[in-house]
């Protein structure tokens, strides 16, 4: 395949930036666990059909398959958030989110390492036709899920779901705030294999450091943090887990400094995971705690997409930036990027406070 179809591939991932705008139908109609199911069934479906067409000559039909598979998935990942938010009730985010973040860092290591893996023993045909039955497994297991009941609204239901988060308190300050939290983590960690890679590091190393253990350390990171943010709540766990997702910047910014030795740079990648986890598990349930049962879909889809923007925007400039000041200049930059969120906190507790609990719980602000 040439470089400008390689290229267009990028454009198969544009679903998982709009998905907001179908993010309605997956609120208004049928039961959340049957779209999972059923967006699964689907990607089963074409996964059996993709070996068939020629990838060496791309045709209408291979971008048509491609592009269905990443809006089934891009509407799978909308169904599930929304389910997550209706089966949990706002103590236990910080502890499901934990475990989603993990899962997902299992998932990539199962279906990026490991299925490609199996393709040096087995046909790329047969290699999908294994990847499709597990799809078709994972739906018969969604189907299985608890049921949840959460009721919608009628005409204009999705309209008033986006007027209501206007209209409560610093609601426009928590929306720059999320756009920011994660602003330093997005703008690193672009240019954190590249400056293995100048540093004269092997594929090895890359591969078991930075990926392999990386992805352990963020799993045991995102655990830690959904089990600090069930226990001191969402507020205190934002800014004290975030200060460690930022310092990480820092330790970067320090091996790349100076003439760091292996071990240097091993630990500030292990580190550097780990405070991601950390920082994410926060993050992720504050989202979720501040999204509306019923408008689950509708309103984690914004979010999910607010958050997004920045991600995409910080990565695409910071190899134009890295070139400019510098590895360690850089990293150090990065960690000046993650402090202005830091400002909006008085109005994300104001906001948190302003969310009535359902469950009668505790503070969701954590105090």
């Amino acid at each position: 395949m040439g470089l400008k179809e390689i290229g267009l591939l990028s454009l198969i991932g544009l679903p998982w930036s709009l998905k907001f705008f179908w993010s309605p139908l997956i609120d208004r109609y049928g039961e959340k666990r049957r779209w999972i199911s059923a967006c699964l069934l689907a990607m089963a479906v074409l996964l059996w059909i993709l070996p068939v067409v020629d990838p060496s000559q791309p045709s209408p039909l291979l971008w048509a398959l491609l592009i269905s598979f990443t809006v089934f998935s891009a509407t799978q990942d909308v169904a599930i958030d929304a389910y997550t938010i209706g089966l949990l009730d706002r103590r236990e985010v910080g502890t499901a989110n934990g475990i989603r973040v993990s899962a997902y860092r299992v998932a990539l290591i199962v279906g990026g390492g490991g299925i490609v893996a199996l393709a040096e023993g087995v046909s790329w045909r047969a290699l999908f036709a294994i990847a499709g039955v597990a799809m078709g497994l994972l739906a018969l297991a969604a189907i299985r899920a608890p049921r949840i009941t959460v009721g919608a609204g009628g005409d204009g239901w999705a309209l008033r779901a986006l007027g209501e988060w206007v209209r409560r308190p610093a609601a426009l300050a928590v929306f720059v705030f999320i756009m920011i939290y994660k602003l330093g983590d997005a703008a690193m960690g672009p240019m954190v294999k590249p400056f293995w890679v100048d540093r004269g590091m092997s594929l090895l190393e890359i591969g078991m450091i930075s990926t392999t253990f990386g992805i352990g350390a963020t799993i045991a990171g995102a655990l830690v943090g959904g089990w600090i943010a069930s226990r001191i709540g969402l507020f205190r766990s934002l800014w004290i887990l975030g200060l460690f997702q930022a310092g990480s910047n820092l330790v970067y910014a320090g091996v790349a400094t100076m003439d760091a030795p292996r071990a240097a740079i091993y630990f500030a990648s292990l580190f550097e995971s780990f405070t991601s986890g950390l920082g994410t598990a926060a993050f992720l349930a504050f989202l979720m705690a501040i999204c509306q049962k019923e408008h689950a879909a509708v309103q984690y889809a914004l979010l999910s997409a607010l958050f997004g923007l920045t991600r995409s925007i910080a990565g695409g400039w910071s190899g134009w930036a890295t070139e400019r000041l510098g590895y360690s200049s850089y990293f150090a930059m990065t960690f000046l990027l993650a402090l202005p969120a830091y400002l909006l906190l008085p109005w994300v507790a104001r906001y948190l406070r302003s969310i009535p609990d359902p469950e009668g719980g505790p503070e969701t602000a954590g105090g």
